[in-house]
């Protein structure tokens, strides 16, 4: 059986040319089969991509050879099949958007705890422990102790931030994201509100449940992961969801037994937030999935990063009035 090694990779970045990288990158990764979505933006690269260890490597070294990348983070796991099939190289504003300008994480930004100091730091009852991903990430898992934000987007974490913690600047805050990327951004942005002492998980979640004995961990539940696995537990093994592509959320085989729950229509969680014109494009959809399966063929519509583009083109969520009723702001302790 061939694996595959699936890249998440980040680099906090000038790119003044980042517009002309674009069909570099394209075409490299179209000539060495790698699959997924890197994004481009004056601020630096993110993204996550898939394909064999060699073809990877090549990606990596391709990557450092351009000087301002010698230092590019990355994260690998393995898989044994394609998690993505499409190639995607995309302009953007930001390479994570958090929607406020001037946020400079190359000079100002958290302090680095590694994977192993982690628990020390937030097992502390004095430092106040926040998970930066959305809602329905950290609905699956968590560390102990950590706050909920009820985020939709990462557009929402500076309200979350001016709302429930800009009494706490005097305290020692941790932050924590799937693989670090987000954390730059939201440690800079408190720093750069007068916060004092601001830490971040280095390398993430995923480099802690790899790094840490399940044995010794603080973390509770699955991490959820953007590509076709959906969730990995401890040493990064397979987790136990799948996904609802018609919302995206992830679900259990439980919720699957669910009357509400069709494959690729709809899910307990977002069934009474579709039209009948919405869950009827989802069926024809899913149909046309089937179909290309059964001749061999890749689809379009069969990639997770398409469902996101659904997702976000139908606006799904409303998010601010939704989050507002169900979510108020969760605060630390006085």
């Amino acid at each position: 059986m061939t694996h595959y090694v699936v890249s998440a990779l980040y680099h906090f970045v000038e790119l003044a040319d980042y517009k002309d990288l674009q069909p570099k990158y394209r075409d490299f990764l179209t000539a060495h089969n790698i699959y997924g979505t890197l994004l481009l933006a004056r601020e630096g690269i993110n993204g996550t991509v898939a394909g064999t260890k060699q073809s990877i490597a090549a990606l990596h070294d391709f990557l450092r050879s351009d000087g301002r990348l010698a230092h590019i983070v990355t994260k690998e796991s393995q898989v044994d099949a394609l998690p993505f099939h499409r190639i995607k190289v995309r302009l953007k504003k930001e390479i994570v958007t958090m929607g406020v300008e001037n946020i400079d994480p190359l000079h100002i930004a958290g302090t680095y705890v590694k994977p192993a100091d982690w628990n020390s730091l937030i097992a502390d009852p004095d430092v106040i422990v926040v998970d930066t991903r959305n809602d329905y990430e950290v609905g699956i898992g968590s560390f102990k102790r950590a706050i909920n934000p009820h985020t939709e987007t990462f557009r929402e974490f500076p309200a979350y931030v001016d709302e429930a913690l800009s009494g706490h600047k005097d305290k020692k805050v941790a932050m924590f994201c799937t693989g670090g990327i987000r954390c730059e951004k939201s440690t800079a942005y408190l720093k750069q509100q007068g916060f004092k002492d601001v830490y971040h998980l280095e390398g993430g979640i995923l480099k802690y449940l790899e790094d840490v004995p399940e044995a010794d961990s603080l973390w509770q539940g699955e991490c959820f992961v953007f590509d076709s696995r959906v969730s990995v537990k401890h040493n990064l093994e397979q987790g136990s969801y799948d996904q609802c592509y018609a919302c995206r959320m992830p679900i259990t085989e439980m919720e699957k037994l669910d009357s509400r729950y069709k494959h690729g229509v709809s899910c307990p969680h977002c069934c009474d937030n579709h039209d009948d014109v919405q869950k009827q494009r989802h069926l024809e959809r899913e149909k046309q999935v089937r179909l290309a399966e059964q001749k061999g063929l890749s689809h379009i519509g069969g990639d997770v990063a398409k469902v996101i583009d659904d997702r976000r083109a139908e606006k799904y969520f409303k998010k601010e009035t939704q989050r507002a009723q169900k979510h108020p702001p969760e605060k630390p302790p006085s």
